[in-house]
């Protein structure tokens, strides 16, 4: 039974990377697309773009957090 706590902390944090790095895939592709369609804005997007990329990984980091800790329980 141990085995299958590792197995699933095991997924788990792998899809919490992946949901982490397609979501901020997303937002850079839409920073991009934004500073090509108004370039003079580009500071505001990439301020945005920031935030929203630190929220993500803020959540990713929980979701691994909680994976450790139900792998070590």
């Amino acid at each position: 039974m141990e085995g299958l706590g590792f197995l699933g902390a095991g997924l788990g944090a792998g899809l919490a990377v992946i949901g982490a790095g397609l979501g901020i895939g997303n937002i850079a592709a839409a920073a991009a697309e934004g500073t090509a369609r108004q370039p003079e804005a580009t500071s505001e997007i990439r301020t945005t773009m920031i935030i929203a990329a630190a929220l993500i990984e803020g959540v990713a980091l929980f979701g691994e957090v909680i994976c450790v800790l139900l792998a070590l329980k």
